[in-house]
């Protein structure tokens, strides 16, 4: 039950978080280029739009063309899950707890200490789950990342779980 976080406090719902199975999932970035790349947050209905247009266009112009290496995309996806260093947003989380209208921190307990946040800054972090495409079981069972960056050296480890007030 060690690798179980709780997500409990002023919220509406207490919830609890299994990294063990967040590499299934879709909202998973990848660490090594995470914080290395511009994050322009677009819309993504426009964004979805733009490709399907470009998309469009490209058939017209050279004729709908099928992908021959949909089983080597495939080789390589499996391929980098299990090499690749990855995290998960908070955010949806924390939206899915339900914060109650006077919650404004974020505390963040690990083995030895305690890390207290705003709530704003919080929807920011990013939960890593997987190392070189091992669980972190030795310090982890995640690592809190600021949305930032600025703790990607040096990130908050051994957590046990996270306590709004």
């Amino acid at each position: 039950m060690e690798k179980i976080i709780a997500l409990t406090g002023k919220v509406k719902y207490s919830i609890t978080l299994d990294p063990s199975v967040w590499i299934f999932d879709d909202r998973k970035v990848d660490l090594t280029t995470y914080f290395s790349t511009s994050s322009d947050h677009t819309d993504e209905l426009e964004e979805y739009t733009k490709s399907i247009s470009k998309h469009w266009d490209r058939e017209i112009i050279e004729g709908a063309v099928y992908p021959p290496t949909l089983k080597t995309e495939k080789k390589y996806e499996k391929e980098k899950v299990l090499t690749g260093s990855f995290g998960i947003p908070f955010q949806p989380f924390l939206e899915n707890a339900e914060p109650e209208d006077n919650a404004t921190t974020l505390i963040i307990k690990t083995l030895v200490s305690e890390h207290e946040l705003s709530l704003d800054f919080a929807k920011e972090l990013i939960l890593g789950f997987s190392e070189v495409g091992k669980p972190l079981s030795e310090n982890g069972p995640v690592h809190v990342y600021f949305g930032d960056g600025s703790n990607q050296k040096h990130p908050i480890k051994n957590v046990r779980g996270f306590f709004i007030k």
